[in-house]
């Protein structure tokens, strides 16, 4: 069983990957604090003060808090400074462009993967229940952790700290050359035909081959009115309605080379 010592070991070696050493590194640890693992030390603690209690002693049990609360305050500190670095770094971007970008990084996946990288899950403290259930690689620990995380460096570092961080974190995310996020060509194209028809494209499965592993199994089209704008296929639905939209505003934005 590890030690105090091999404790700060681990957390220096996490502070060197991080890039940030902590003037108070109890902020570290609690953004590495999962809620199951403090409400087991307080529930332990609430069973010692039950038996001393009994005895006629004090208890000195002292509650552990957990990262919730870094949690909240780092997925802001995120928004702000991936949305400041995005906005200097892409004069040219529109709104959209931006926000979907900037969705597309804070998301819980992106945070997810960006955690596994900094190998959070090895750091974190759990209750057994979580452990036993593989809580140091569950996306959704993952994710909040990291947030928490970025909140104990903006509050240890100030919002400079923070930005730092992010922008290492994120990289060629951030940079001048970077792609903007495209929108799905599903909602694209309803927001496009929205815009000047008044209403919303429909999408019907044609052909249905029922072979599961068919990379051609299902045919769709995709309509508006009685007129059939484009037609795709695809292993799934999901996959030929996609194709099938991605035809249709290829033909859309032709056919409306002046619309936004």
């Amino acid at each position: 069983m590890s030690g105090p010592g091999d404790r700060a070991e681990s957390l220096s070696r996490l502070e060197h990957r991080l890039d940030h050493r902590f003037e108070d590194r109890s902020l570290l640890e609690t953004a590495l604090r999962h809620a199951s693992y403090s409400n087991e030390v307080a529930r332990a603690g609430s069973q010692s003060d039950s038996a001393t209690d009994e005895s006629g002693h004090e208890s000195d049990h002292e509650t552990t808090g957990h990262n919730e609360r870094l949690e909240f305050l780092g997925d802001a500190v995120l928004g702000l400074t991936v949305a400041h670095a995005l906005y200097l770094a892409q004069p040219d971007w529109r709104e959209g462009d931006l926000s979907r970008t900037l969705h597309a990084l804070v998301e819980g996946r992106s945070l997810a993967k960006l955690a596994r990288s900094f190998d959070l899950g090895s750091m974190l403290q759990l209750g057994q229940t979580e452990q036993q259930s593989g809580g140091h690689d569950k996306a959704s620990i993952l994710e909040n952790a990291m947030e928490a995380v970025i909140g104990a460096i903006y509050l240890d570092g100030g919002l400079p700290a923070a930005s730092a961080f992010v922008e290492r974190a994120f990289g060629d995310a951030l940079s001048a050359d970077a792609p903007p996020v495209r929108r799905d060509p599903k909602t694209e194209l309803q927001e496009r035909v929205m815009a000047i028809e008044g209403s919303f494209p429909a999408y019907r499965v044609v052909v249905d081959s029922e072979v599961d592993g068919d990379e051609e199994r299902f045919s769709v089209e995709v309509f508006l009115g009685d007129r059939t704008l484009a037609s795709g296929v695809g292993r799934t639905k999901r996959a030929a309605e996609r194709r099938a939209a991605r035809q249709a505003l290829a033909r859309w934005c032709d056919e409306h080379p002046d619309e936004g």
